[in-house]
């Protein structure tokens, strides 16, 4: 049996947990190459009606 559904966790909150204490357990000079790999990036896609919304372009402005 999963002891981390069991406590009411998503499987992704269970493995951030889980990468975090494996990271501080490291020594102090893997410590901070562990840490850059901690760093995420989110892509947001909206979605309407069933199908994602493509994002418009931002056209560049002249101001001068």
């Amino acid at each position: 049996m999963k002891v981390w559904r069991d406590v009411g966790l998503t499987y992704i909150h269970y493995s951030n947990i889980a990468a975090r204490v494996v990271r501080e357990a490291l020594r102090v000079e893997l410590r901070a190459d562990a840490a850059k790999r901690n760093i995420s990036h989110v892509k947001f896609t909206p979605w309407v009606n069933g199908r994602p919304v493509p994002r418009k372009k931002k056209e560049p402005t002249s101001e001068s």
